[in-house]
């Protein structure tokens, strides 16, 4: 086997109402400047919690204008307020977005490094603030990820910045924390987590160490995605999908994604689709671009997903995208890109801007020309 580094938080802990002994462990900490960033729907969920902190003696800074995924400029004005503040912590409680500029913020806060210099992998020169980050979705795993995501304006293309500096102190997974969570973002996110562990399982760089998380994440969202898109105070549903959100958080770090995310970036970048959703629509077309890589692969993610062992390895790896895109169809999904308003003469620039993401296509199982790039986007036409 080929050596793999695992970079995870040296706290982790998962459980329905653990936001509790966030609170109990932050105290402990000795900080009295916490910077907390949310967005508006979460304040309700955490008034007990910043409450508390504040009765303990914690200046609590809360910004919660992150309604969208982060442009640098938008990050830029949010770090200013966290320099302002004096922030000496971090807290990310939210969603990827509001996680991965957590992380940021808490990298940054105290340095000279401009934001655009750390695009790429291991460009953070140095590690900052104390954070931790609380995930509010069933999605992106960013709370154990050593990744972050902004959009860079000056080419309309969202850029990874990935660096051991990026992984949290601490992350609690509280699954009751996604129960208010809409049943659109509940499958856009869901269908994110889920391309994260399939991507992780056929990836070049796949690893054993990561194969067992992957194949857990796909046979819990798989059963509990749906359950949880038309019922979202199912606790059970909600539980099973944030332990699958974590698996695929764990898988990002040591083996990360491919192709279905770097042509779901141009997507976002242009267009402002979500990442989940971009992801979602995308997935079963570049599964089936992939399949002949590795049929057996294929085979056992549709197994994982319930489909029974067809006549061939193909058959049931083909009988399991087609469950992917059913259940993408029934979570509510737009199965087209004009349905998103992505015109067909979009798909040339498209497939130029995701050519650039080549620090994910490497990791693709199978090489992704431009033309190949094309035809999968116009499949969604």
């Amino acid at each position: 086997m080929r050596e793999i580094t695992l970079l995870q938080p040296p706290k982790i802990v998962f459980g329905s109402g653990c936001i509790e002994r966030f609170c109990d462990d932050f105290r402990t900490l000795g900080f009295k400047n916490l910077f907390l960033l949310t967005a508006p729907p979460i304040l309700p969920l955490i008034a007990p919690l910043t409450a508390q902190l504040r009765q303990a003696g914690v200046t609590v800074e809360i910004h919660d204008g992150i309604r969208q995924e982060p442009a640098v400029a938008d990050f830029k004005g949010i770090l200013e307020t966290a320099r302002r503040f004096g922030a000496d912590s971090v807290v990310g409680i939210g969603g990827g977005s509001v996680l991965d500029t957590a992380k940021l913020v808490a990298a940054l806060a105290n340095s000279d490094q401009a934001v655009e210099t750390c695009f790429g992998t291991g460009n953070l020169r140095a590690r900052g603030l104390w954070f931790a980050c609380l995930p509010t979705t069933a999605g992106t795993g960013s709370e154990v990820s050593p990744n972050s995501i902004l959009l860079d304006e000056t080419d309309n293309l969202k850029k990874g910045i990935v660096s051991p500096h990026l992984v949290a102190d601490a992350a609690y997974v509280d699954p009751r924390l996604t129960l208010t969570v809409p049943a659109k973002f509940t499958a856009e996110t869901g269908m994110d987590a889920l391309s994260h562990c399939i991507e992780a399982y056929t990836n070049k760089f796949a690893h054993p160490v990561i194969d067992c998380h992957a194949l857990a994440g796909i046979r819990l969202i798989a059963a509990n995605l749906l359950r949880a898109v038309k019922n979202g105070t199912d606790l059970g549903a909600r539980e099973a999908l944030a332990l699958g959100s974590l698996y695929g958080g764990f898988c990002l770090g040591p083996v990360n994604t491919a192709a279905v995310h770097a042509l779901s970036y141009p997507l976002g970048g242009e267009f402002h689709v979500s990442h989940g959703l971009a992801n979602a629509i995308l997935l079963p077309p570049v599964m089936a671009f992939n399949l002949e890589s590795d049929p057996q692969k294929y085979a056992d993610i549709a197994i994982a997903c319930g489909i029974e062992p067809q006549a061939t390895l193909e058959e049931t790896a083909l009988a399991g995208i087609k469950f992917i895109d059913r259940l993408a169809k029934d979570c509510g999904i737009p199965c087209s890109l004009d349905a998103l308003g992505i015109p067909s003469s979009a798909a040339e620039k498209m497939a130029d801007a995701a050519m650039e993401v080549q620090r994910l296509l490497k990791n693709n199982p199978r090489e992704v020309t431009r033309e190949d790039a094309l035809s999968i986007y116009y499949q969604l036409y």
